[in-house]
């Protein structure tokens, strides 16, 4: 965790020394020292607020709010520093096109300039304060080779990453289970990173198990990453006490009409040299004793495992973990893609692998990348 905190600060770091130097663009001398001053100053405390705040205030009523109107001023930066750096480099274009000289004593100053503070603004509004909690729905079908008849039309929903915390509050669970029963599904999988504030986890795994009913086939959970950095003990404690069916590298058997279909899940530790040594061990564990030919899901928390499944002859894994990259255009993810597996249907033949974009996140916002309730209709291929 110490690397990835190092790299977030990096990345505030640098955003902020870009806007500072963007800002001459688009505001006058004397209001451009003044933002830089007040940019400069807000940054430290958002660097402060974002890697430390959320553990030194964590269940305070204001923190969340607090950690939510940093994350917007800096995603107003970032949005502000590309939308100068896009203006900038038409500019230059249009320049090198019609062979314009460059005037040095012309003003500096982008047409238009207060545009762009305010595009970036309402930018970072929009996907802080509607986008980040706009849920939708993604339907998917999943032709599936040999799948028995009595199996047709089964129906699976996903969700993942709801990091229950200053973000993501038990209302919210209880809200975004009731519109997933709402698709009538046959089965619940939740993929990890479900719990994710030793205040709350225990009631949150009483409102899942509440719904059990609700699903015919039951709820199925995966660890994720964050439950081992929770207090593991107590989570694994208030789910024996429910009726969720929890995969630490085995799996169930299901029947319908006598024919089985088989749900394996498999687990996650968070030191990245363990998972890269044990992933093998943990997918042979989960699928020993299962028949070579029959239907299996695999549900993972990291996309990784889409790999492995595809070995194995896996028909469907679902995983998460990386929540969509919470920032994309058009489906395609911008950020850096840091993972293989970054967001939405992966195919290789008849194995498919899904990468869910997350109900919840521990950075407040997001754009181009809702959260879903992802659902997958099998049939016979």
């Amino acid at each position: 965790m110490l690397v990835f905190f190092v790299i977030l600060a990096g990345v505030l770091t640098g955003v902020m020394v870009l806007s500072v130097m963007l800002f001459r663009y688009v505001f006058a001398e004397k209001i451009c020292r003044f933002m830089c001053c007040a940019a400069l100053l807000f940054d430290i405390t958002a660097v402060f607020g974002l890697l430390i705040g959320r553990r030194l205030f964590a269940g305070s009523l204001w923190a969340g709010s607090v950690l939510q109107c940093i994350s917007m001023v800096f995603m107003a930066q970032l949005i502000l520093s590309v939308l100068i750096l896009l203006a900038l480099g038409i500019r230059k274009g249009y320049r090198v096109m019609t062979a314009e000289p460059f005037d040095g004593s012309r003003r500096r100053l982008l047409a238009h300039s207060m545009l762009y503070p305010a595009a970036a603004a309402a930018l970072a509004g929009y996907g802080g304060l509607y986008e980040r909690t706009a849920l939708v729905e993604r339907h998917y079908r999943i032709p599936v080779r040999d799948l028995a008849s009595p199996w047709a039309g089964f129906r699976v929903a996903q969700l993942s990453d709801a990091h229950l915390g200053l973000f993501f509050s038990l209302q919210q669970l209880q809200q975004l289970l009731e519109r997933t029963v709402a698709t009538k599904p046959d089965m619940l999988v939740l993929t990890g990173d479900i719990f994710d504030d030793d205040t709350q986890n225990a009631a949150a795994a009483r409102i899942i198990d509440g719904f059990t009913d609700s699903f015919p086939y039951g709820i199925f959970f995966c660890y994720g990453n964050h439950e081992h950095m929770r207090d593991m003990a107590a989570i694994q404690q208030a789910l024996s006490r429910t009726n969720i069916h929890v995969l630490v590298n085995e799996h169930v058997q299901l029947m319908r009409g006598g024919v089985p279909l088989y749900v394996a899940g498999v687990d996650y530790p968070v030191p990245r040299e363990s998972f890269d040594a044990l992933q093998d061990k943990y997918v042979s564990e989960a699928l020993a004793g299962i028949p070579e030919a029959a239907v299996t899901l695999l549900l993972a928390h990291h996309p990784d495992f889409i790999d492995n499944g595809r070995a194995h002859g896996i028909c469907l894994t679902l995983s998460g973990h990386t929540h969509g990259g919470q920032l994309g255009l058009f489906g395609v993810p911008l950020v850096p893609p840091l993972f293989k597996y970054m967001r939405g249907m992966y195919t290789a033949g008849n194995s498919y692998g899904y990468v869910h974009s997350g109900n919840g996140s521990w950075f407040p916002y997001r754009l181009g990348c809702p959260p879903e309730i992802a659902c997958f209709d099998l049939e016979k291929a």
